[in-house]
């Protein structure tokens, strides 16, 4: 499960999907209703909030923004409410950072196309948060499993 702190625009078609279906997963998860995925680390950011469901929700309508903007057609009614004004979670500086370095990474070897035009030019600094997120100085979050 790859819930991306990192702005919708910056994710290729593959990332933009993915991230759609494993967050309808994890709503699933914070909802109660499967048995599997529930100590995933992702979720720490969305339970450590008042209202998580509403948080992944809001974060969920983010993804279907970006997906409406391209062309794509995601099932918005599959989002058990609509988005909350005022939510916010937050996302470290070294969070995002590692977030970008790791998508262009993935990126590079599926479609090095997007990588070019998208990703590769942009900085660590430069790289957006998805609008759920409020920016923090800090290190990689303490539930990220760092690969190498």
């Amino acid at each position: 499960m790859r819930l991306w702190s990192v702005h919708p625009s910056l994710l290729d078609r593959r990332a933009l999907v993915a991230c759609w279906r494993e967050g309808l997963l994890a709503q699933k998860v914070l909802l109660g209703r499967t048995k599997g995925y529930t100590n995933h680390p992702q979720l720490e950011r969305f339970r450590a909030t008042s209202d998580p469901v509403a948080s992944v929700v809001t974060y969920l309508h983010g993804i279907a923004d970006e997906a409406d903007r391209r062309g794509y057609s995601f099932d918005r009614t599959r989002l058990v409410g609509p988005p909350e004004p005022g939510v916010s979670l937050t996302v470290t500086d070294g969070q995002r950072a590692y977030e970008s370095t790791f998508l262009l990474q993935k990126v590079l070897g599926r479609d090095p196309g997007w990588a070019a035009t998208t990703l590769a030019e942009l900085s660590p600094e430069e790289v957006r948060q998805h609008p759920v997120f409020v920016r923090v100085e800090g290190p990689v979050a303490s539930w990220e499993r760092v690969k190498d």
